[in-house]
Formats: C-alpha cells, structure tokens, sequence
C-alpha cells in the first residue's frame, strides 16, 4: 500500500440507501449531519429510486426513513444561497431545484405501489411535504412538523400544495402563516399522519404497516391508489361518476373474482395481481 493510498479521502456516503426485505423496498435519507435536508442530489437519488421502483413487479410498498435525529429539515438552504452569486441571481438554479422536488414529491403520488413515511424526529418546509405527500405516515412520540418558511421570509408555497390535501384549510393556513411546530399527536389529530409510536419504533411500525397493505392484491392496490388521487380533485357527481366506471373495471379483474370467491367460500384468496 503506497503513502498516496493511505491518504487517499473515503468515498462519501451515499445520500440514499435503499434495502429490500420481502418485497418492502425501504429508502432511507442519508445526511444525518445536514438534517436530512433536501438537496440537489438527494432529491435526483429519490426520484431515480422511485423510477426504478414504479416498474418493479417485486416491490409492493414503499417505507421512506431517514438516518439520524431528524427525519428532514427541508431544503438544502446553504445550497441554495450559494446560487445566489449566478449571473442570474440563483433564479434559474431555484427554479430547477423546485420544479426537480415537486415532480418527485408528485411520483410518490403516482407511484403505483404505497408510501408509507417513518418519521423519527423533525419535518419540516419540504420534510413537512414529504411525509405529506406520502400515501401513509408513522410519527414517533418525539417527531414535530412545521412549515416555517415565514420566519426566514420564505413562504412554504410548494410544501403547501401537500400539506393543504392532507389537513383542513384553517389548520393548514396557521401552520404555514405562523411558521409554529406542531407535536406527532396533533399532527396524527389534524390528520397529517396516521398514528403515533413510542420512540425508536417508528421504522417497525411503517414496514409492519407496509406489509399489511403489501399482502393484498398488487392490481387492486393500484387502481385504488390511482382512483383515490383522482377523484379527489373532481365535483361529487364526477367523482361519482369516474368511481363506478373503476369499479367495474377492477370487478372484470382476475383477482376480483379470486377474491369474492375466496370470500363466498371461506377461504384465503391467491392473488396473481392482475
């Protein structure tokens, strides 16, 4: 071993980790020395694991974790400033970045298969948005969510798109015109997440809540994840409307008539997700 090598400065850690246990792909946020923030290349590494994921006939869930005492403080804003010496002032770098954080924020919405958020510690601004943007949500007893863009004079307009469809108007409208913390239960009363854990547990609980989901039939679980985003943005008549015609699609699906049989017979229905 030469002088050189043995001087030679490890390779950074990966921002992303991602493991796969009986078909729960977990992603894990990876800079637990920045809060977990949101930059350029974590955000490019969660929307290639998402890209990879939508297609893969192994995975039936999703868990997003984070590495850490936080489970995401937001955006990089060191990262961000420091555009601010563009010839354009940071304009064109800000708007890639929000356009780049959106369209992931928007694939796990997409995403065929269901996210479930584990949040040990802080969400906040677009950390806030990630766990709302989650189809699912587990908080431990220590974890807060803010949406404090105000009190750096920074309004939280993306992480309020999520937060707004996940929680009522007023209750939204004080989080992000007070920049306040909210604690894990209120943030479970106001409907952000779905239940609180003791500390540490958070991770257990989001796989376990995973796996339930994850033993239905993938092609159900598909089309209602699709049919629920949709409708929700549609008048009760078409929303109505839109709901009877998915359901008697998935009524004509494989695993639909596996299922009512299975139902009618008393027995445990095989899934072919299809």
């Amino acid at each position: 071993m030469t002088a050189q090598s043995l001087h030679a400065p490890s390779p950074p850690a990966p921002v992303l980790l991602r493991e796969t246990s009986d078909g729960i792909a977990i992603l894990t946020l990876n800079r637990p020395e920045a809060r977990n923030c949101l930059s350029e290349g974590l955000i490019a590494e969660l929307q290639a694991a998402l890209d990879a994921i939508r297609d893969d006939a192994g995975v039936r869930a999703v868990v997003i974790a984070a590495a850490g005492k936080a489970f995401s403080s937001g955006h990089d804003l060191k990262e961000l400033t420091a555009r601010r010496a563009d010839d354009d002032g940071g304009r064109g770098f800000f708007a890639q970045m929000m356009t780049a954080c959106s369209a992931m924020m928007q694939s796990i919405v997409r995403l065929p298969q269901p996210v479930v958020a584990a949040v040990q510690g802080i969400a906040t601004a677009a950390g806030c948005q990630l766990v709302a943007s989650c189809d699912l949500a587990i908080a431990s007893e220590s974890a807060g969510f803010a949406t404090p863009g105000v009190d750096i004079g920074l309004f939280c307009s993306t992480p309020m798109v999520a937060l707004s469809r996940n929680i009522g108007r007023k209750q939204a409208m004080e989080m992000l015109l007070t920049g306040e913390p909210v604690d894990a239960e209120t943030a479970c009363r106001l409907g952000l997440v779905n239940r609180v854990v003791p500390q540490g547990t958070e991770r257990d609980a989001a796989v376990a809540l995973a796996r339930k989901v994850a033993r239905k039939s993938a092609h159900t679980i598909r089309i209602g994840k699709e049919a629920f985003y949709r409708q929700a943005e549609m008048s009760l008549a078409d929303a109505y409307r839109f709901a009877a015609e998915v359901m008697t699609d998935n009524m004509m699906a494989r695993d639909a008539r596996e299922g009512i049989c299975a139902f009618i017979e008393k027995r445990q229905p095989t899934w072919q997700d299809r």
